[in-house]
């Protein structure tokens, strides 16, 4: 017999070929978003702890050991405890203290992290 054009079972094998194709090219370009999404929250983390320590480093725990202050896109708070106090000298109190902070982006949370950091306060003591 002399045929012109396909056949039904050419026409369904043909169907689940590309279909089949179509499937897995949708789960590969799936993959590829969640990773991309992945990669963006780890860099918005990263972004967050950098502006976060560079601000942190600029608080003197001693005369601000708690407050919130915000920087652009993220909210930064933070709470100082005392780990040891290294004693009073003549023109300076000195401490030693944890800057437990959280960053927070739209109250989502961004990044909790803890820095170490010296405190001090000037003052005269008079000794005679």
């Amino acid at each position: 017999m002399n045929q012109n054009g396909f056949t039904l079972l050419e026409a369904i094998v043909a169907l689940v070929l590309i279909a089949s194709t179509g499937i897995a090219l949708l789960n590969w370009i799936s993959a590829n978003l969640t990773t991309l999404q992945h990669v963006q929250a780890a860099q918005q983390r990263n972004d967050a702890t950098r502006n976060a320590v560079a601000f942190i480093e600029t608080v003197n725990p001693i005369e601000q050991p708690q407050g919130e202050e915000i920087i652009g896109a993220y909210k930064i708070a933070w709470e100082a405890k005392v780990i040891e106090l290294l004693g009073d000298t003549i023109m300076y109190q000195v401490g030693l203290y944890d800057m437990n902070v959280v960053v927070s982006s739209d109250d989502i949370l961004v990044a909790k992290l803890t820095v170490r950091q010296i405190g001090f306060k000037q003052y005269f003591k008079h000794e005679y």
